[in-house]
């Protein structure tokens, strides 16, 4: 049973103290819906994964896993239209809101506490569909550690069939007060820090001290999904505001774009 207090060495791979505090928060739970109510960019992203299933031939009792679900926002929609979800997510809090949406409307979801980088509990090739969203992927502390994940995440996933992720831009940091100074430090550490990767960030987050996030040049990504063993059908660069397609993405568009939304597909 894994507990809200532990020490540092006990953490699991991949989770820091801050995301550790983070997930087990239930006010963080149970206030994310409302106060995540007018993010765009979960529009956006939700049609570009229903675009992706039906590209690839989603139907009703398929079966569709979210890695990092959150309170499931992605598998809700999708179980309205008869799609079976698997909600996975390291935050017990998070899969409670889940658990009560299910009951709500009897949605066809099956929900597993699990980190991302331990998956070994799910078969393979057992789902239609995959997402994993919000920078969830960035979360998760270490290289090696990130690429188990994905590696995770085309195991179980049949030939043939997509997995949408996104992640936060690295040179977009450069628009930020102070940005420049940033990615300077970075790479800096990077080079005299052991433990440290260009990109990883550390701040305050909504009262959680110290999150983690990495954020991902769109090399960085392009080099970790194809290694993982995934083909790279679409990579849409966001604007600013992250509610539609960058515009000009050819004009610096590895410097302009927020972040990027991958579609990926496993090889048959």
């Amino acid at each position: 049973m894994l507990r809200a207090s532990r020490p540092h060495w006990q953490l699991p791979p991949g989770v820091t103290r801050g995301l550790w505090d983070y997930i087990h928060s239930r006010p963080m739970a149970d206030d994310y819906d409302s106060y995540f109510a007018y993010n765009r960019l979960f529009q956006f992203d939700e049609q570009v994964v229903l675009r992706a299933l039906q590209a690839h031939g989603a139907e009703p009792g398929d079966l569709v896993a979210d890695l990092g679900c959150g309170t499931g926002r992605i598998l809700v929609t999708l179980g309205r239209l008869g799609i079976r979800g698997l909600a996975i997510d390291l935050s017990e809090p998070m899969l409670a809101v889940v658990r009560a949406k299910i009951a709500k409307e009897r949605l066809p979801i099956q929900c597993v506490r699990a980190n991302l980088v331990q998956l070994e509990m799910i078969r393979d090739e057992v789902v239609d569909g995959a997402v994993s969203l919000f920078s969830t992927l960035g979360m998760i502390r270490g290289h090696a550690h990130r690429q188990q994940a994905l590696q995770h995440a085309c195991r179980i996933l049949k030939p043939g069939k997509p997995f949408v992720i996104h992640v936060h831009n690295y040179w977009f940091n450069l628009r930020d007060p102070g940005g420049p100074w940033w990615v300077l430090r970075t790479l800096l550490r990077a080079v005299a820090v052991r433990d440290m990767e260009a990109g990883d960030k550390f701040f305050d987050y909504r009262g959680v001290p110290k999150m983690f996030l990495h954020v991902f040049t769109q090399r960085e990504l392009c080099v970790a999904l194809r290694g993982a063993g995934f083909h790279l059908r679409q990579l849409i660069p966001l604007d600013v505001n992250r509610y539609r397609e960058l515009r000009w993405p050819w004009l610096f568009g590895r410097l302009r774009a927020n972040g990027w939304i991958a579609v990926c597909v496993k090889p048959r």
